[in-house]
């Protein structure tokens, strides 16, 4: 386990919560583009912020994982979740325990049936236009930020359920990250349209909040992320390219 970073002062008087997380798949060491990672990583700060616990986030290379690793959690990937000694393995798993176990979390979980429905089609979307790089398969994602953005704009808020984050804008964000950064690199004549001003006012604000730049992916970890997947190797001189984290808005937004 490489790296660790953590938050909150008062350790003593706060359960200290420790994040396992997938780490660059190029470097092995920063934060990776895993984006069930990132979500959790963003619900957990923002229960450090409130002082609620003390988080820990550990990094670890799975390509090449410690011994330790490897003897306590077998073949399961990160994200893992330790409360107290206790290792919640399972993304589900994960989820329920930040809910119902960790102290202000039942705070981020909101009930709202049309926003888990508006969001839960984007990245399977996303994924289907970077399979086949078509019309057909962009518009559709198209339609689907469009409707977002459409929500954003009749409810008026910073956030999808008002204006106090919680578990469904750590779950979009990661995705709306990788679709911006990794829509274009791999299909040439997407981009997130200048005119979805709402969406882009939603995305302003959240890369305004330490919990999501400081758990935010490196622009390379998330196009490498893609690669992989695409059985692309990556050339050498993007292995030794320093970090870039695109979190500004376009000119004449």
């Amino acid at each position: 386990m490489d790296s660790s970073e953590e938050n909150g002062n008062n350790v003593l008087q706060v359960p200290e919560v420790e994040l396992i997380i997938k780490a660059s798949t190029i470097d092995g060491r920063r934060k990776g583009a895993c984006l069930f990672c990132h979500e959790y990583f963003m619900d957990l700060y923002l229960l450090a912020e409130l002082k609620t616990i003390s988080l820990k986030v550990t990094t670890v290379d799975m390509q090449r994982p410690p011994p330790d690793f490897r003897s306590n959690f077998e073949a399961t990937p990160p994200p893992i979740l330790i409360d107290g000694g206790l290792a919640v393995l399972e993304n589900e798993k994960i989820e329920r325990h930040i809910m119902k176990n960790i102290p202000g979390g039942h705070n981020l979980f909101v009930q709202d049936k049309e926003v888990a429905t508006l969001i839960e089609n984007v990245y399977s979307k996303f994924k289907l236009m970077l399979l086949k790089k078509d019309e057909h398969a962009m518009k559709n994602l198209l339609t689907q930020l469009g409707k977002i953005d459409d929500h954003l704009g009749k409810k008026g808020s910073r956030f999808l359920t008002g204006d106090t984050l919680c578990c469904f804008d750590c779950e979009l964000m990661p995705r709306l990250q990788h679709i911006r950064v990794a829509g274009p690199f791999f299909v040439s004549n997407f981009a997130v349209p200048n005119d979805l001003t709402n969406l882009w006012k939603y995305m302003s604000n959240m890369y305004s909040l330490d919990a999501f730049t400081q758990s935010c992916p490196a622009d390379q970890d998330i196009i490498n992320h893609y690669k992989l997947q695409q059985g692309v190797k990556m050339a050498k001189h993007e292995e030794l390219e320093t970090p870039t984290f695109t979190t500004s808005l376009p000119s004449g937004i």
